[in-house]
């Protein structure tokens, strides 16, 4: 296993090398499928994984946000998977907050995972049952209790349920990031203590950063507090990364009490 995941460190490096040169060369068009902006790179680095990592390992499937015909719910036993850029509107918008992501999948879970944060010259990695890594150097997530703790997000200023959780549990800062693969690195490395999600993710954009936050000492879960299952369908509504399972406590009962608040609102108003 470690050997795959120097391998594997070693192709997503080069793979943003390649980014790099691309959007110097200005390969960031793109166009909004939805609530995804696609981007011709996109599909360039899809490519690039998709062929290396064939080469190097014939017997193990590849599953790629950028290929519809992969997204099977009956998933294998063991399996890559892919997201060639996270954070496309950072790439395209010459931001520095995008990666390239990869995670071995075996069973309903990640057992090695690489983030690569090329434009910020961060490396990311982890192994089942070993420290998480950040340019090769063990990181840790800090110790909630310490400071107010620090919220993350990729817009200039907290806004709709991250901007609730800012002001109702007490936060101490707020800091701007791109993907959400990058922000929960950010946790993982004690940037920031909280991220907070209640829209669509899909199982590409989180399960690499998964592994390197659990083996940094953080909790990744739904909006619930519950374990991510990653089986069938690739989308789910909402995510917590924190710090710790103190933290993960916390947020998780704020999000309960704010959504039967607001449940019974709405019955309220149907009752009217």
């Amino acid at each position: 296993m470690a050997t795959m995941l120097e391998a594997l460190e070693t192709i997503m490096r080069e793979l943003g090398d390649l980014l790099l040169d691309w959007r110097t060369r200005g390969m960031t068009h793109g166009c909004w499928e939805g609530s995804q902006l696609k981007a011709d790179a996109d599909r360039h680095a899809h490519d690039f994984l998709l062929d290396r990592l064939r080469r190097s390992w014939q017997h193990i499937p590849v599953i790629s946000e950028e290929d519809a015909s992969m997204h099977d719910a009956n998933r294998p036993g063991e399996y890559w998977l892919i997201d060639p850029i996270d954070g496309t509107a950072s790439f395209c918008n010459g931001f520095d907050g995008f990666v390239t992501q990869a995670a071995l999948m075996r069973g309903c879970q990640p057992v090695l995972g690489v983030v690569h944060a090329p434009a910020l010259g961060l490396t990311y990695t982890a192994l089942q049952d070993e420290p998480a890594l950040c340019n090769r150097v063990p990181i840790s997530t800090t110790i909630f209790g310490t400071r107010a703790p620090i919220l993350i997000d990729n817009y200039p200023e907290p806004r709709g349920i991250a901007h609730r959780l800012y002001d109702e549990i007490g936060c101490g800062g707020y800091i701007e990031s791109g993907s959400i693969g990058l922000k929960i690195c950010r946790v993982a490395d004690g940037t920031a203590d909280i991220f907070i999600k209640d829209v669509a993710v899909r199982d590409w954009d989180l399960a690499p950063a998964h592994l390197i936050l659990a083996r940094a000492g953080g909790k990744l879960t739904t909006l619930a507090g519950s374990a991510l299952p990653y089986d069938g369908n690739f989308e789910r509504v909402g995510l917590i990364a924190s710090g710790n399972q103190e933290l993960l406590v916390q947020v998780s009962q704020w999000n309960s009490n704010r959504t039967k608040m607001l449940n019974s609102i709405s019955n309220e108003q149907t009752n009217a």
